[in-house]
C-alpha cells in the first residue's frame, strides 16, 4: 500500500574506535521508493548501508523492518539479508561458477526453492538485465558492467523487499557506467524499493524520490531532487554539487 514504510531507521549511530563514523541518523525507507545517498567519500553512506544489511554492527539507536527489530545472527538474519539485499562496487560473484549458479545457489540455500525454481528464476533475471545469453559463462569470462548486471540478476532472484547499491558503477570503466545506471533505472520505474549510495550525481537527481546528503557522518540535508539540487538550504549542499550543478 502507499505509504508502506519497510525500513525504519532511528537516531543510528556507529564508530570504529575513536573515530565517530555515523552519528544519530533517522529516515524511513517507503515501499516502492528510490533513495539516493550522495556525499563525499568518508562521510559515512557505504557504512550506512553496511549497518542497514548488518554487515556492521550499529552502537546506537534502532532499525526496524516492517516494524519488526531487523535479526542479529543465524538463519532469521540470513533470510533478512535476502529481503534487504545489497549488490557491493566489487560485485561478489563466486569465480568458480557460472552466472546461472551465482544467480540461483542463494535462493536454493537461503530461501530452499528448488534448484530448477531457483535457476528459472535466475534466467528470467538475467533476461531483465540482458545477461541470460551470458548465463554459462563465468565471471572471469565477461567485462566489469556484465558482472555488475549479473549481480544485480542475482538480487533479484532473492525476490529482495529492497535492494542496497553500494557505489555500484565504481568500479567500472566510464563506457560500461551508462549500462548498470540503465539497468537500475529500469528497475526503479517497476516499483522495486532502492537505497542507492553513488557519485552519480545524474541519476540521483533524474530517478530519486529522496535524496540523502551526508556530510561527516550525520545527514546534513535530505528532500526531494528537485530541493537538493535546486535549492539547497545548507551550504554544505551547495558546495558539494557546485561542480555538478555548475557543470
Amino acid at each position: 500500500m502507499a505509504g508502506e514504510k519497510i525500513l525504519e531507521l532511528s537516531h543510528i549511530s556507529k564508530s570504529f574506535g575513536d573515530s565517530v563514523i555515523l552519528k544519530d541518523i533517522s529516515f524511513d525507507v517507503e515501499k516502492g521508493s528510490v533513495i539516493s545517498i550522495i556525499g563525499s567519500s568518508g562521510s559515512g553512506k557505504s557504512t550506512l548501508l553496511r549497518c542497514i544489511n548488518r554487515l556492521e554492527e550499529i552502537d546506537g539507536g534502532e532499525i526496524l523492518f516492517h516494524g519488526s527489530p531487523i535479526p542479529v545472527s543465524g538463519k532469521a538474519l540470513s533470510r533478512y539479508r535476502a529481503k534487504v539485499v545489497m549488490v557491493f562496487q566489487q560485485f561478489n560473484l563466486f569465480n568458480n561458477m557460472d552466472l546461472l549458479t551465482n544467480c540461483s545457489i542463494g535462493a536454493v540455500k537461503v530461501l530452499g526453492i528448488s534448484e530448477a525454481a531457483a535457476k528459472k528464476a535466475a534466467i528470467e533475471n538475467l533476461e531483465k538485465v540482458g545477461m541470460a545469453p551470458f548465463a554459462r559463462y563465468r565471471p572471469a569470462n565477461i567485462s566489469g558492467g556484465q558482472k555488475q548486471r549479473a549481480a544485480i540478476a542475482r538480487a533479484l532472484t532473492m525476490s529482495p523487499d529492497v535492494l542496497l547499491f553500494d557505489e555500484p558503477t565504481s568500479a567500472l570503466d566510464p563506457q560500461m557506467v551508462g549500462e548498470v545506471l540503465s539497468v537500475m533505472k529500469d528497475l526503479a520505474d517497476s516499483g522495486l524499493t532502492m537505497i542507492v549510495v553513488t557519485h552519480e550525481m545524474a541519476f540521483a537527481r533524474d530517478v530519486s524520490d529522496e535524496v540523502i546528503f551526508m556530510d561527516g557522518g550525520v545527514i546534513e540535508e535530505a528532500g526531494s531532487p528537485h530541493k537538493i539540487f535546486t535549492d539547497p538550504e545548507k551550504d554544505r549542499t551547495r558546495e558539494f554539487l557546485s561542480r555538478f550543478l555548475n557543470g
